[in-house]
């Protein structure tokens, strides 16, 4: 184990507000931030628009699926500004024991009577009237780690190396076994290329590549649901009532909106003609009401974020530090290009939500931590300069202390000047 626990540093209730101040915040995290923010509302606005139509038919109330969203979106901004304003090295010292705990619910949801199955997959563990599904949650924290592990990798013995190897490994094989294709495929490359990133050796990343390619290939060929979505992804038309059918609705989506869109609110797959419309294929309902203007817009969204958070990496003093942020960059944006690239029909089809536009606390949550998480590295990898710079002025323009002149003696002072009396 690597852990160091370090007690959390006090927090100001006013920093969990989400509008408090950022005057004193980098440049780059104040962008972030406000890209988040921009992100966030986007997201809900489409939410609104795709969930009102089956919210209405399915509980009677189309603001069902909304206001739930926005309770966890309140819920998730709470870690979120708890992350922002906590120093980096805490959270690095409690990601481990997150990422065991997180492992150990993974794992009793293939329990019998433990998990909960949604559409043929038990990813999901009731608590209450929630279900949490900690195959997201564990994203954030998958991140953190590997960075950390990758991080030191010449610093750690080789029982701490495979160790942390094989618990990667394993969270990945659990996932896999809800089944969670998608998931364990975006874990692993996420892993992947912080490995990469930390300039580990070809051996070991061919190595864990070709691995996971032969786990890829194996769970197609064991899962016949996966081998379905294959052939329909390569010919949805084969059969267009049965599983081709939602790429074809999405298809159609995407091609009604034209250049302009159709305008918001008003599209017409959403209803009931395009299944999961709100999750997974909420894009397709972006596009269709915002056409391929409103698309290109949400692609440059996505550009600044991803420039701004690897403008933070190369800024970033210490490598963790760089490996934590090139790894929320993939987490966030690399998840909603898959997205886009499933509900466009350039990838198979998958159930890799649209962080942040896609209904789902567990996912809201999620990205949530992340984005906080490169937030805190960006104040922390530019603020430092900052300050440092505010301080080398200020002492510049502080007043020197002058120096009694050689010649006299120490205890010598100049008598006080008397008036000169007029005449």
């Amino acid at each position: 184990m690597t852990s160091n626990f370090y007690p959390p540093p006090p927090v100001n209730l006013r920093r969990l507000l989400w509008f408090a101040s950022d005057k004193d915040w980098a440049i780059e995290a104040r962008l972030l931030r406000w890209l988040t923010f921009l992100w966030i509302f986007v997201g809900l606005a489409i939410l609104f628009s795709a969930s009102y139509p089956v919210a209405d038919v399915e509980t009677g109330d189309g603001l069902f699926y909304f206001k739930r969203q926005i309770g966890a979106i309140a819920i998730a901004l709470i870690g979120f500004n708890l992350i922002v304003y906590s120093p980096l090295r805490y959270i690095l010292g409690i990601a481990d024991w997150f990422v065991i705990l997180l492992l150990g619910v993974i794992i009793s949801t293939l329990l019998p009577g433990l998990g909960t199955t949604v559409n043929g997959a038990t990813r999901w563990l009731a608590i209450g009237s929630f279900l949490v599904q900690p195959s997201e949650l564990i994203k954030p924290f998958l991140v953190l780690q590997s960075a950390r592990i990758f991080g030191q990798w010449e610093r750690l013995k080789w029982s701490t190396r495979l160790i942390w190897i094989g618990i990667f490994a394993l969270t990945l094989a659990a996932i896999l076994l809800q089944p969670n294709l998608s998931t364990a495929a975006l874990c692993g490359m996420m892993i992947w290329l912080i490995a990469l990133a930390a300039g580990l050796p070809w051996l070991y990343l061919g190595g864990a590549a070709g691995s996971g390619l032969i786990l890829a290939v194996i769970s197609v060929s064991i899962k016949e649901y996966q081998r379905r979505r294959l052939m329909s992804f390569l010919n949805p038309w084969s059969d267009p009532a049965g599983d081709g059918y939602q790429l074809i609705q999405s298809l159609l989506a995407i091609g009604s909106g034209g250049f302009w869109g159709t305008g918001y609110g008003m599209s017409q797959q959403k209803l009931d003609y395009l299944p999961i419309q709100y999750t997974d294929f909420i894009f397709a309902v972006f596009a269709e009401e915002f056409g391929l203007v409103g698309s290109l817009l949400l692609l440059l969204l996505l550009g600044a974020y991803a420039t701004v958070g690897l403008r933070v990496a190369i800024r970033a003093k210490n490598q963790v530090h760089q490996l934590v942020a090139i790894g929320v960059v993939v987490l966030l944006v690399g998840q909603s290009l898959l997205n886009v690239g499933v509900v466009t029909g350039t990838l198979p089809t998958t159930g890799l939500p649209f962080p942040l536009l896609s209904y789902g606390g567990n996912s809201v949550i999620s990205s949530l931590l992340a984005a906080g998480i490169l937030i805190r590295v960006a104040r922390e990898s530019s603020e430092a300069e900052v300050r440092s710079l505010d301080k080398q002025r200020s002492q510049r323009s502080r007043p020197k202390a002058v120096k009694p002149s050689p010649e006299a003696p120490p205890h010598f002072a100049p008598p006080p000047l008397r008036p000169i009396p007029l005449q």
